[in-house]
């Protein structure tokens, strides 16, 4: 089968791999969507994550698609059946488990090989983090349910309330996520970013107002020129170190964060501690998602609030992947974009 490789920094090379035989309790999934994703374009610029994927190894993560073999030992799935996987499962053992913080666990298991033309599931995502769609779900709406159980961890660890006033800074996908369920919550959402097309997708997806920021603007002084009156939460979906101090600079007295951007490895922040104190701030930042989370994402697809049309601004066959993903590197603005992995 056709597959993309990740051999290390910026080289990911489209090729024949040799489909290995499926072991006790897995499933070999044809894959029907595919989509990009920031995370990968952060592994195709480093050529490795620590906890994600070691190359050389089959690439990509977000996908939906159709039963086509099943191993022995399994159970309640049959050839043909339309699903969805999420890209981990925990272990279910440690303490972090055991405390329901499985998004925590000591021993993730991941899944990597979405852009491919099919993939083996393992036991534990079978049992775990396989999902059965309804007859009338898009594989490429099913695709959004990894990226999408992430910021559904998010919104319920931050606990908004209807009519708040919510600040979500950042434009990219997970932030358009953030924007379309804190409008559905009855929230009022605000966002600011770059690149119209992402703020044009933000205006689609209920943004109440946007905030256009350019390189080397002050977000603060920006935002308040526009918004004078603080915000009740404000998510960071950038993952920049500045962002993260700008956050706490633009919650009200008694208001919350999420830290919801992962910075680069080895960055600090400094923060106003007599701010933080003295406006009794809560701070917190989420990571990844639960196989609760995974099924409340799948089913705020199933009933149509997260839409693929929405996110998805392009297509691009699993030959042109590489090309691609060094136009992402250089600055593609691109949301999300469908990977024709049957060409």
């Amino acid at each position: 089968m056709k597959a993309a490789v990740l051999y290390g920094r910026e080289d990911v090379r489209v090729e024949e791999v040799e489909p290995r035989a499926l072991g006790p309790g897995e499933v070999r999934m044809r894959i029907e969507a595919a989509l990009t994703c920031g995370t990968d374009l952060k592994v195709f610029r480093r050529g490795y994550h620590a906890k994600m994927i070691v190359p050389p190894a089959v690439f990509g993560h977000e996908m939906a698609g159709t039963l086509c073999e099943i191993g022995s030992g399994v159970e309640g799935w049959r050839e043909g059946d339309r699903v969805v996987v999420a890209n981990s499962a925990p272990c279910g053992a440690c303490a972090s488990c055991r405390r329901g913080r499985e998004n925590l666990c000591d021993d993730l298991l991941f899944l990597n090989g979405a852009y491919g033309e099919s993939i083996v599931v393992p036991q534990r995502l079978v049992r775990q983090n396989l999902l059965r769609l309804h007859s009338g779900t898009a594989f490429r709406d099913a695709a959004l349910v990894e990226p999408l159980a992430c910021v559904v961890q998010g919104v319920e660890e931050s606990g908004f309330r209807s009519g708040e006033r919510v600040l979500v800074i950042g434009a990219g996908p997970i932030g358009l996520m953030f924007v379309r369920l804190v409008h559905h919550l009855g929230c009022e959402g605000r966002v600011v970013g770059r690149g119209a097309a992402r703020l044009e997708a933000a205006r689609r997806v209920g943004a109440d107002h946007i905030v256009k920021v350019s390189q080397g603007d002050d977000l603060v002084a920006t935002v308040k020129a526009e918004v004078p009156q603080l915000f009740d939460f404000v998510v960071e979906a950038v993952g920049q170190p500045e962002t993260w101090e700008a956050a706490v600079r633009l919650v009200r007295k008694g208001g919350g964060v999420n830290f919801f951007g992962g910075c680069p490895a080895g960055t600090r922040v400094s923060f106003d501690t007599g701010l933080i104190h003295y406006s009794n701030l809560t701070l917190l930042a989420s990571f990844h998602h639960t196989p609760r989370a995974v099924r409340h994402a799948l089913g705020w697809i199933e009933a149509g609030v997260i839409r693929a049309d929405d996110f998805v601004d392009g297509e691009c066959p699993l030959s042109g992947l590489p090309e691609l993903l060094r136009s992402m590197a250089a600055g593609n603005r691109a949301i999300k974009t469908l990977i024709r992995v049957h060409e």
